[in-house]
């Protein structure tokens, strides 16, 4: 009875200090639903994906805290909690740095991207968008075009959703426009695989100051697993929620890693005062890019 009473105690404490925010995502002007917009607790690692028809629910601490909404097309908007019921995001014009009028012709490809020696971990990362940075060579003149990405998967259903992202490279070396003017989002099959995406129809160049290519797990009702677990020395039953595709990483050294979480960038560089290198060993999704002429 004792064990029983603490448990209710603690479920309450649990209640009482978090709050399930629900709510929609809304064009301003159509009042139509918008799928797949991220949602972020302002600076803290909580996250949520809007579905298909717009509704969103999210965990946070407290209706005091500001959630940020955000997906390409739209103008950002940070709200309170308390006032996320309907949520309506202004549509923004979006211009590219760069007018690209000739062609890819697709008759010489190169892959960039691939490591010699590869150990493949994976990890469930989260609402977090992952990145790995392409520096630009002198070599990408003659394959200057971005033709495929590709990007190693484990998924345990069939065809789940996720978010790939290209960024140009900021003034302040972080990730910043985006090179796409719509969100990207594709389907990956159930198993272990590697994804090939094309993106010739997009008609992008390798930026000369480098490109980082990212990927957003969608926390949404179709990408969800559930399964109840049962602790063996309480005899309580959890629910454990799943979301998939798993991105597969590498375990490589690196000068930086760049994440978004907490509605921001944040950088991580090397802390280890005896490495006098600047370098780091950090996880990295196995993503590559073909390149095209």
């Amino acid at each position: 009875m004792i064990e029983k009473r603490l448990f209710l105690l603690l479920v309450f404490i649990t209640c009482s200090v978090s709050a399930q925010i629900k709510g929609i995502v809304k064009d301003s002007l159509t009042g139509k639903p918008i799928p797949f917009v991220n949602i972020w607790v302002e600076n803290e690692n909580i996250g949520s994906t809007s579905e298909e028809n717009g509704t969103y629910q999210i965990n946070t601490t407290e209706k005091g805290k500001k959630l940020i909404f955000s997906t390409l097309g739209y103008e950002k908007k940070i709200i309170y909690a308390s006032e996320a019921s309907i949520v309506k995001l202004k549509t923004t014009s979006y211009s590219l740095n760069e007018v690209v009028i000739s062609k890819s012709i697709g008759t010489k490809t190169v892959e960039i991207g691939k490591y010699k020696n590869e150990m493949y971990q994976a990890f469930d990362n989260g609402p977090k968008i992952d990145t790995k940075f392409f520096p630009y060579l002198a070599s990408y003149k003659k394959t200057k075009y971005l033709k495929q990405v590709t990007i190693y998967t484990d998924s345990r259903i069939e065809n789940a959703n996720i978010k790939i992202h290209l960024y140009e490279v900021d003034s302040n070396g972080f990730p910043g426009q985006e090179l796409l003017d719509k969100d990207f989002v594709v389907t990956v099959k159930n198993g272990t695989r590697i994804n090939r995406f094309d993106l010739t129809d997009f008609n992008l160049k390798f930026p000369k100051n480098g490109l980082f290519v990212g990927f957003e797990k969608l926390m949404i009702e179709k990408n969800k697993v559930e399964k109840t677990i049962t602790d063996s020395n309480t005899n309580l039953a959890q629910v454990q929620k799943t979301y998939f595709p798993f991105v597969l990483y590498n375990y490589v050294e690196r000068d930086f890693l760049y994440t978004f979480s907490g509605g921001k960038w944040n950088r991580q560089g090397n802390q280890n005062k005896n490495n006098d290198s600047g370098k780091m060993m950090i996880n990295e999704p196995v993503i590559t890019l073909i390149l095209s002429n």
